[in-house]
């Protein structure tokens, strides 16, 4: 392992993620969507009970690393369905990892999905949920693929205080028209709580996520990623300090 090479996997160790923390660097950030879906996951499932041998849909799974990770780690079978990055492209990945008979790409919109009501054993979905299950009805729709009983759980960024008024300065830079589908971990609890569909067993928020958040774009700069954007968002998460921004994680079960 080269210097670079071993400040890498420096960078991308966190002790409360110890599993996640065993993956290749150059992997890892080669094929990242975002902020560290390995360590996201691994939080998720450090609250969500997941069994060998059971059927679990990965929600917006992008480049499959969430889907590996759950294989691989928790002993399951995924399907792996994202609507952004083909199937081909995430079978490559799947056979590359040995995972090909027991991770199954699947090219899907979150919206019409191919599978049988009560297929599933879990439902998870990391980092991609704000773009579909803030519509009042998502949940009614998604609910129905899981058993009754089963876990549904899901990390999405989000904000760690709500914003009253015009949104803070310092996050503009940052900003993008599909941010304004964050909420607070209490909206999420509402929003699911409501419709008694499902009953809410895990929710809160990473701690200290911001500096999780930090520590992956520094990360992202070091293995040669330069662009605008990656300094622009260290610079917003330096001056945020976590007022804001973080991660909120939600763990229900599918009412009988």
């Amino acid at each position: 392992m080269t210097g670079t090479e071993q400040q890498l996997a420096q960078m991308l160790h966190r002790p409360e993620f110890p599993r996640a923390s065993t993956y290749a660097p150059r992997w890892v950030l080669e094929n990242q969507m975002g902020p560290n879906a390995l360590w996201l996951t691994e939080w998720l499932c450090q609250a969500l009970e997941l069994r060998p041998g059971m059927r679990v849909l990965d929600l917006g799974c992008g480049k499959a690393l969430s889907s590996v990770f759950l294989a691989k780690e928790c002993g399951v079978q995924v399907w792996a369905t994202d609507l952004w990055i083909s199937a081909t492209e995430n079978r490559e990945r799947i056979e590359q990892a040995g995972l090909a008979d027991r991770v199954f790409p699947i090219h899907a919109d979150a919206r019409s999905l191919p599978y049988a009501e009560s297929f599933f054993d879990a439902l998870v979905c990391v980092d991609a949920y704000i773009y579909f299950g803030t519509d009042d009805l998502y949940l009614d729709y998604w609910h129905w693929f899981v058993k009754p009983g089963g876990p549904i759980g899901i990390v999405v960024p989000g904000f760690m205080q709500p914003v009253e008024g015009p949104l803070p300065e310092h996050l503009l830079p940052f900003w993008a028209q599909e941010c304004w589908t964050w909420h607070t971990v209490d909206w999420w609890v509402r929003h699911w709580q409501r419709t008694g569909l499902v009953q809410v067993d895990v929710a809160d928020t990473m701690p200290e996520g911001w500096k999780l958040w930090l520590q992956w774009k520094r990360a992202r700069a070091e293995a040669g990623d330069t662009r605008p954007s990656v300094q622009s968002d260290i610079n917003v998460l330096e001056s945020d300090q976590g007022r804001y921004m973080g991660f909120t994680r939600m763990v229900a079960r599918r009412s009988q």
